[in-house]
C-alpha cells in the first residue's frame, strides 16, 4: 500500500495536525455519512407497527462506536450505525399473531424483538471466542458464501413488498426520492457521492414541504386521503428529553426470528473489516484482531437490544469518507459518534425526523431494500461461487426456496411454549446444515484474496 503519490496527496493519521476547527468538521462529515440510514431504520420499523425510537438509535450508534474503538485498541476508523441486515426480523416480529404474540401489543412485541438481538449480539462474542480458539480459517469454512450470499439476498427480497406499500401512499414523491438517490451517486462529485441516501430524505422532503403547502395529499394505511404531511408530534415535543429506553424481554420465538440474522450481520461485519483495512493499508483482521472487532460490534449490538434500540453494524459509507478524505484517524470518527449521543437527547429532533412522510420512506427503500440483495449478489461474484458444481447449486437453491416459500414460517410447541421459525431462520438453518452435509466442499478462506475488495473472502 506504499504507492508512489503526488506531494501532499499523502494520507493523515493523526487529524491533530489539520488543527481542532478542521477536525470538528471532518467529525461532522463522517456524522452525515451515517445519518441518513441510520435513522432510516427506525422510522421503517415503525412502519412495521414497532415503536422503535429515533433518540434511542442515535444514542446507542454512538455509544456503540465508542465502545467498538475501545475493543478494537482506539485503531480502527469505523463506525457502527443501524443494522439494516435485522428490519426482516423486525418484520416478521410485527407480524407474529400466535399464541402469547396474538393481540400483543406493539411496545411488547418491540421488547421481545430486542431481546432477539440481545442473543445476535452475543453470538459475536461466540464467533470471537471460536476464532481466537481456533483460528478464522477453520470457522468461515461453515459459513462460505455459498450460504452467506444467499441469505443476504433473502433478507433484501422479503423487504420488498414493504417498500411498494410505503411508496404507493404517494408515487410520484416517492419517485422523487429514487431519482435524487439515482443522480447523487451515479452522477454526484465528492461528497455527494458518498451521502445520496441523506440527500434523497432531505431533497424530497423539502420538496413534500412546497408540496404539501400547496395542499397536496397522500394516502394512509387504510387507503383515506389525508395531508401529505403531518407536524403536530414536531409541537408537542420539547428541545431537550431523555430517550425513551427499557428493558428487552425474551422469548424462543423471537430469538429464532432475531438470531439467525447475525450470521448474514457477522459476513458483513468481516467484509467491512477487509474494506477498512484495504482502504487505510492496516490489516486489522490481523490486528487489533478480527476476534476484537467482532466483540466490539457484537456487545454494541448487545447493549442496544438490551435497552431499547436495534442492531448495530459497521457501515460502509464511513469507509467512503475515509476514501475521499485521506484522514485515516479514528478519532474524527469518535467525534461523529459523540455528535450521535448530543443529538439523541432532543424529542424535537426526533419528530422533525419522524414527520418524513411514508412515500418519502418507500422510495428509499425502493433503493436500499434492493441494494441489500445486490449485496448478496455481489458477495457471490467477488469470491467466485461455482454455480456449475451442482453441490454449491443444491445448497443456494435450498436457501432460496425456504426463505420464499415458507413466508408464514413454521410455528411449533415444545411442551406449553409456542415457538416460531421465521422464514430466515430456516433458510440459514438449512443453508449451514447442507454445506456442513454434502460432500465436495472446496471452500477455503483467505486464500488467494484479491486487495481491495470488500467481499473476498477467499476461493473455490
Amino acid at each position: 500500500m506504499n504507492d508512489k503519490k503526488t506531494p501532499g496527496s499523502e494520507p493523515i493519521r493523526d487529524a491533530r495536525v489539520l488543527g481542532l476547527p478542521k477536525m470538528l468538521i471532518l467529525g461532522l462529515q463522517h456524522m452525515f455519512a451515517m445519518f441518513g440510514a441510520t435513522v432510516l431504520v427506525p422510522i421503517l420499523v415503525q412502519g412495521y407497527g414497532l415503536p422503535l425510537s429515533i433518540q434511542t438509535t442515535l444514542f446507542f450508534a454512538g455509544i456503540g462506536t465508542l465502545f467498538f474503538h475501545v475493543c478494537a485498541k482506539m485503531r480502527v476508523p469505523a463506525f457502527l450505525g443501524s443494522s439494516f441486515a435485522y428490519l426482516g426480523g423486525f418484520a416478521a416480529v410485527a407480524a407474529l399473531d400466535t399464541g402469547k404474540y396474538a393481540g400483543m401489543d406493539p411496545a411488547v412485541k418491540l421488547q421481545y424483538a430486542c431481546g432477539g438481538i440481545v442473543v445476535a449480539g452475543l453470538l459475536y462474542v461466540i464467533l470471537a471466542a471460536v476464532i481466537k480458539l481456533v483460528g478464522v480459517k477453520k470457522v468461515m469454512r461453515f459459513l462460505p458464501p455459498v450460504v452467506t450470499g444467499p441469505i443476504i439476498i433473502l433478507i433484501g427480497l422479503n423487504l420488498a413488498p414493504s417498500a411498494v406499500s410505503n411508496a404507493s401512499t404517494c408515487w410520484w414523491l416517492a419517485i422523487v426520492a429514487m431519482a435524487i438517490i439515482v443522480v447523487a451517486n451515479i452522477w454526484g462529485k465528492g461528497m455527494v457521492k458518498i451521502i445520496p441516501i441523506l440527500l434523497g430524505v432531505v431533497g424530497s422532503y423539502v420538496v413534500a414541504l412546497i408540496a404539501n403547502a400547496m395542499g397536496a395529499t397522500a394516502l394512509d394505511a387504510a387507503g383515506n386521503v389525508v395531508p401529505l404531511m403531518d407536524f403536530s408530534g414536531v409541537a408537542a415535543s420539547a428541545p431537550v428529553g431523555i430517550q425513551p429506553f427499557f428493558l428487552a424481554k425474551f422469548d424462543l420465538t423471537s430469538i429464532f426470528v432475531m438470531a439467525p440474522i447475525a450470521i448474514a450481520a457477522m459476513m458483513e461485519h468481516i467484509g467491512d473489516m477487509s474494506a477498512i483495512s484495504a482502504t487505510v493499508g492496516s490489516n486489522f483482521i490481523e490486528n487489533p484482531g478480527l476476534h476484537r472487532t467482532l466483540i466490539g460490534d457484537g456487545i454494541a449490538t448487545s447493549l442496544a437490544g438490551l435497552f431499547g434500540g436495534p442492531a448495530n453494524t459497521t457501515y460502509g459509507e464511513n469507509t467512503g469518507v475515509l476514501v475521499l478524505s485521506r484522514v485515516y484517524d479514528p478519532k474524527v470518527v469518535r467525534l461523529a459518534a459523540l455528535y450521535a449521543v448530543i443529538l439523541s437527547f432532543s424529542p424535537a429532533f426526533a419528530a422533525i425526523v419522524n414527520s418524513i412522510p411514508t412515500a418519502i420512506i418507500g422510495g428509499v427503500s425502493f433503493i436500499l431494500y434492493g441494494m441489500i440483495s445486490a449485496i448478496g449478489v455481489r458477495n457471490v461474484v467477488e469470491n467466485r461461487v461455482d454455480f456449475t458444481n451442482s453441490r454449491n447449486l443444491i445448497i443456494a437453491a435450498v436457501i432460496l426456496v425456504c426463505g420464499l416459500g415458507f413466508s408464514g414460517g413454521i410455528t411449533f410447541s415444545i411442551g406449553e411454549v409456542h415457538v416460531t421459525l421465521t422464514n430466515l431462520a430456516i433458510a440459514a438453518i438449512a443453508g449451514i446444515a447442507l454445506n456442513a452435509i454434502l460432500p465436495g466442499k472446496d471452500y477455503e478462506f483467505g486464500a488467494d484474496v484479491t486487495e481491495g475488495r470488500s467481499g473476498d473472502f477467499g476461493r473455490y
